[in-house]
């Protein structure tokens, strides 16, 4: 692979419907969607995320527009994707993306199997009972066997739903920034994003070098409109999962 699109993501604390206020959260297209995580259902029982641990994230969105159910590893490594996921894809209705995921000192990388369904067509998957991995289409049941071979699928529950506000492209300065809510279990995250893509006369160096100047942009573009940075380590994925499952 070659030098990979970057996304960098920050995360606010505190007042989550004043800091999308602030930073102009009525200044886009919005979406809202709700969203389920499948997990391990044993080791929910126990209050544990089995999945996530291992570095699979297997998602379910529905709301406006279609639905989509993505595999993702995160984080991952170039040796780990192998065959032909070893570079991005796009055969309809799948997308494969491979990323890196920059949060504060946090660099990573991501691969991500997406299906577009027709909206409602997931809502079978998630019924109390159900079985959320039989819902995987062949291709991301490969992705997984190849590239994840020691997670296990059976078993597995879904948790949430959680509520999703996305508004996208919104102007901070010369960014334009997508910004994200999440809201369950009494929690609220609010999440700002940017990608940043290599151009054609990009070498290694000088992408990594703009993509640091694009991330401290953004950081600075948010303090500056009295939004409180998160210093928490673990990214929302997790601190709502943990939640959901502690309490489901």
């Amino acid at each position: 692979m070659d030098m990979l699109p970057i996304e960098i993501k920050v995360n606010v604390e505190g007042d989550v419907g004043a800091a999308l206020s602030a930073l102009g959260g009525s200044h886009g297209a919005m979406t809202t969607r709700r969203i389920w995580f499948a997990e391990d259902r044993d080791g929910v029982a126990e209050g544990r995320v089995l999945l996530l641990d291992g570095g699979v994230i297997v998602r379910f969105r529905s709301g406006d527009g279609p639905d989509d159910l993505t595999v993702k590893l995160r984080p991952s490594t170039r040796e780990q994707l192998v065959g032909r996921f070893s570079g991005p894809f796009e055969v309809e209705p799948l997308t494969y993306k491979v990323e890196e995921d920059w949060s504060a000192s946090s660099r990573v990388l991501a691969a991500s199997l997406v299906r577009r369904d027709p909206p409602g067509a997931l809502a079978d998957a998630l019924e109390a009972g159900a079985d959320p991995g039989a819902s995987l289409d062949a291709v991301q049941e490969q992705f997984l066997h190849a590239c994840a071979p020691a997670v296990a699928l059976d078993g597995l529950v879904a948790l949430g739903p959680i509520s999703s506000t996305k508004v996208e492209d919104v102007p901070l300065d010369d960014l334009e920034v997508h910004l994200e809510v999440w809201s369950a279990a009494g929690l609220d995250f609010l999440e700002a994003s940017i990608r940043v893509q290599p151009k054609e006369d990009d070498d290694s160096e000088e992408f990594t070098a703009r993509a640091e100047r694009r991330q401290r942009k953004l950081e600075d573009a948010v303090r500056e409109r009295g939004v409180v940075l998160s210093e928490h380590p673990e990214n929302k994925t997790r601190r709502m999962l943990a939640a959901l499952s502690s309490g489901g």
